[in-house]
């Protein structure tokens, strides 16, 4: 336990450091680091990085997924216009099979674009925030990992209190209906104190739709639970507890970021139709 609130605390500062510098090419660096990390931690428990070329290419494109919106932002190289990247990365690898069939089965080029495609576009949901919202970006990341990851954490202390049956014992033994149930209805209610924080005290150019946030932030929950319990097949079927060891007591990227996968894309969605936040 004390190793898991020392690593915490040291990611806590480090997170709080990066959003500091959100508006700066310091943070497309350590989000395109996470793509990348995160990518190879999947296919090194699915048993693909014998793929090294391949996987070359994959993390390439994750980088420069991110990457690119830093060009873009600084007007660097005078705006490059990438809009068929993601075609000529899918081409790439495609090429490649076509070259190296005889070598593996056709599963393995396909779950490769599909799962850094993937990957990317929930980390790049991220990265787009600071630009695309400039009165509450990094807000809406702050609001973001909070419905990933309150919703845990809720869920955490309402399984362990009044949790008695199992939702998926097999793939996660720990977690139970009524502690999702309990993570549900506490992601709304957090969220909402973040967001009437945040909106009555530190940015009042923005108006804050209180009533959606507690809405999408009940949402947060299964959305979350979605990317946290197919993270967990993955790791059942590879036969392996965590992705990595980056954060001692708590795994890898994978390990901490499984929800943020299908939670940010959301989210993003939910910021650029104004549901939630608009600017005076």
């Amino acid at each position: 336990m004390k190793v898991r609130v020392i690593s915490a605390l040291v990611a806590l500062a480090v997170a709080i450091l990066v959003l500091v510098f959100a508006h700066t090419w310091v943070f497309y660096l350590v989000v395109a680091a996470l793509n990348v990390g995160a990518l190879y931690e999947l296919f090194k428990a699915m048993g693909l990085v014998k793929f090294r070329a391949e996987c070359g290419i994959c993390f390439g494109f994750a980088a420069f997924d991110i990457l690119i919106e830093m060009v873009h932002r600084y007007n660097i190289l005078g705006g490059l216009n990438a809009k068929i990247y993601g075609v000529v990365f899918a081409g790439l690898i495609l090429l490649m099979y076509l070259r190296d069939y005889r070598n593996y089965v056709y599963s393995v080029p396909f779950t490769l674009i599909g799962l850094t495609f993937g990957i990317s576009w929930a980390f790049k949901s991220l990265a787009l925030m600071p630009t695309e919202f400039p009165k509450f970006g990094v807000f809406a990341i702050v609001l973001t990992l909070a419905g990933a990851w309150l919703a845990d954490s809720g869920a955490y202390f309402a399984g362990t209190f009044f949790g008695k049956h199992k939702l998926a014992p097999v793939i996660s033994p720990k977690k139970t209906i009524e502690g999702v149930i309990g993570g549900t209805v506490v992601n709304g209610v957090l969220l909402l104190i973040v967001a009437g924080v945040y909106g009555a005290f530190i940015n009042k150019q923005v108006d804050m739709h209180y009533f959606t946030i507690f809405i999408m932030g009940m949402l947060c929950s299964p959305v979350g639970l979605l990317g946290d319990l197919s993270a967990s097949v993955i790791k059942r079927q590879a036969q392996i507890k965590d992705y990595g060891n980056i954060m001692p007591g708590h795994g890898g990227i994978m390990d901490r970021f499984d929800s943020v996968m299908t939670v940010a894309p959301f989210m993003y969605w939910l910021f650029s139709i104004g549901a939630l936040i608009t600017v005076k």
